[in-house]
């Protein structure tokens, strides 16, 4: 669990910032822009992308989101607890359902139901086996069934699904609650794959309409996650899913922008030490960089066992709103970075590893390119150890 940092103990040198206020303009932001009868789920599995599952769920559905989606059970009993314990101080509370997505192994489907989580069932088999369950229980257990479209992932594939979807439907203690799929590439421009996805869901739900199962008002369709959203409208359907929009981060950099997003999280260190080096002088493990010149190094108390990507030479930090190069390889615990030309840098200065500073900013999306990965890679590798501070 990611909680607040506690103010009675000294802050560590390297840190997040969750910027609680322009989290709820980017949510305000995006309810102006979704049409207004379209349902949200709120995305905070992976605590809510590195952010912090708790706060970012209070707040999403303090703006409207009717569900919360989490991947394991854990993080599902992490906002349950959150939720009774709101409840029983009577404060605001965020008691919206919760969804946990991928498919659950038998030692877990009784707790899901005791604990009335909304869960996955995509055999026939295995909804027998729910239901008698939550036979035994005296529930009627919400149930979602995923339609495999073409990401080859979980769920059941889209040409065998409707004698699933009716075998869930003749079973007393499940409520179907939703259909879904999952698409495999939705934000980038070429839409191809995408909309061929989106036919296949499709026929599906013709199909269940021929059928007079649809449409059922208990039954949500939900097939866009957030570049399905800003791209693809017409397959919101009943309800999208977004996890890292509302943080003020896009999927891509190609897909569609919605005016005053802004990301939520900083990450931030201070300078721990000033060394100066001279010509020749080496820096970092495997003595990846050689001085040409005499040179201003500055030591700064993170490193990949934080989060940041394993780099050599690569990226820089923002000191006084100004670009310092990352120098060498940076350590489990420790990077490096060029301090020349920097004026007055002091000891313990507040540096930017992700974030703005003046007038410069290294993005989410910065990071990625440096490693080699992709934005959600960044935000949820961010160590436990790294204290979240939330700040208005």
């Amino acid at each position: 669990m990611i909680s607040p940092h506690n103010s009675q103990t000294p802050i560590r040198p390297a840190w997040i910032e969750i910027n609680v206020s322009q989290l709820r303009q980017n949510l305000a932001t995006i309810r102006a822009d979704m049409p207004p009868t379209l349902k949200w789920c709120s995305v905070v599995k992976d605590q809510a992308y590195g952010h912090g599952a708790v706060e970012i769920a209070r707040e999403t559905v303090r703006a409207g989101a009717s569900l919360l989606a989490v991947a394991t059970l854990d993080e599902a009993l992490e906002l349950r607890q959150a939720q009774l314990q709101q409840a029983q101080l009577r404060q605001a509370q965020f008691g919206a359902p919760i969804l946990i997505f991928g498919e659950r192994p038998p030692n877990e489907l009784a707790f899901c139901i005791e604990n009335d989580f909304s869960i996955f069932v995509n055999d026939a088999t295995q909804a027998k086996q729910i239901n008698e369950l939550a036979q035994q229980q005296g529930k009627r257990v919400n149930v979602h069934l995923e339609i495999d479209t073409g990401l080859s992932r979980y769920g059941i594939r889209w040409t065998k699904a409707l004698p699933v979807i009716e075998a869930v439907l003749q079973l007393a203690n499940l409520q179907l609650a939703g259909l879904m799929t999952h698409f495999a590439m939705s934000d980038e421009l070429d839409k191809t794959f995408a909309h061929e996805q989106l036919r296949r869901f499709a026929e599906v739900a013709q199909q269940l309409r021929e059928r007079k199962i649809l449409p059922a008002p208990q039954t949500r369709l939900h097939t866009c996650n957030s570049g399905g959203y800003l791209d693809l409208p017409a397959a919101h359907f009943d309800m999208v899913r977004m996890g890292i929009l509302p943080l003020g981060v896009y999927p891509s950099k190609v897909c569609r922008r919605v005016a005053g997003l802004m990301p939520v999280m900083s990450v931030k260190t201070r300078i721990a030490a000033i060394k100066e080096i001279e010509p020749g002088d080496t820096v970092g493990y495997g003595m990846g960089y050689r001085a040409e010149s005499s040179r201003t190094i500055a030591v700064l108390p993170i490193g990949y066992g934080d989060g940041f990507p394993r780099v050599r030479n690569t990226g820089y930090v923002l000191i006084r709103g100004q670009r310092a190069p990352i120098t060498g390889g940076n350590a489990m615990d420790a990077m490096m970075i060029d301090l020349t030309g920097i004026p007055a840098p002091q000891l313990w200065d507040e540096v930017v590893i992700m974030g703005q500073q003046g007038h410069e900013e290294i993005s989410v999306h910065d990071l990625s390119a440096w490693g080699s990965t992709v934005s959600y890679d960044i935000m949820t590798r961010w160590s436990v150890r790294m204290p979240r501070v939330y700040v208005e």
